[in-house]
Parts: C-alpha cells; sequence; structure tokens
C-alpha cells in the first residue's frame, strides 16, 4: 500500500470518526430519542437546531467521496478492516471529550484492534 492511499484511508476513517462523534453530541441535549410518531416532529426540530448534527452530517458525505477514492487504489479486503481505526478514535474522543469511562478491557480492546491494523498495513 503506498503511502497516500494509505493517508486516503486514514483521512476517510478520521472523517468517519468524526461524523459518529459529532452526531452523538448533537443527541445530547435531546436526551433518548422516543421511536414514536407524537414525538417526531419535536424531536426533528430540536435535532435541527444542533450545529453538530450538520458537522456529522457534512463529514459523512466527504468521508464517502474520500473512501471512493481510497476504495480504487486499496484491495477492500485491506481498507474495510481499517475501519476500526474510528473505534480507537472514537473511544478516546469520547473518554476526553464527553466523560465516557475507559476501562481496562476497553484499553486492552483498543490495543488488539491496533495490532490488528498494523498486520493488514504491513500485508
Amino acid at each position: 500500500m503506498t503511502i497516500s492511499a494509505f493517508f486516503l484511508i486514514v483521512l476517510g476513517v478520521l472523517l468517519n470518526a468524526t461524523a459518529q462523534f459529532a452526531l452523538k453530541a448533537s443527541v445530547r441535549t435531546t436526551g433518548s430519542i422516543e421511536l414514536n410518531l407524537s414525538a417526531a416532529m419535536p424531536t426533528i426540530m430540536q435535532l435541527a437546531a444542533q450545529p453538530w448534527l450538520y458537522l456529522g452530517l457534512g463529514c459523512y458525505v466527504l468521508s464517502v467521496g474520500v473512501w471512493i477514492v481510497a476504495l480504487s487504489r486499496v484491495d477492500v479486503s485491506i481498507a474495510y478492516p481499517m475501519l476500526s481505526i474510528g473505534y480507537i478514535v472514537n473511544a478516546l474522543a469520547a473518554w476526553a471529550w464527553l466523560g465516557e469511562e475507559m476501562n481496562p478491557l476497553k484499553v486492552l480492546g483498543i490495543g488488539i484492534i491496533m495490532l490488528g491494523v498494523l498486520l493488514l498495513a504491513r500485508a
């Protein structure tokens, strides 16, 4: 894998991870979303007022474009598993900025993911 292809994969993953993080930030004000018709419109209006929602959606759109370019250069069997870098990024970001728990089991899981990504990058 070339450096530019690896950069595209990492950029796509980071955009996707940013999208997930931003969407989570957008629902922090809504709390748990009820799945019923009477709550749908108020919830949509509340979400529509969240700038984080638009950042998340925009990052998704950009990540799809970058991902298509990356897949044109790298086998999907190597590129797709590298999406797991996003798990690492989001776990650390959620811990640092959203106060989510980071326990030893999560740290071990992140270490295993990192080892897997390293092995795939060398394949």
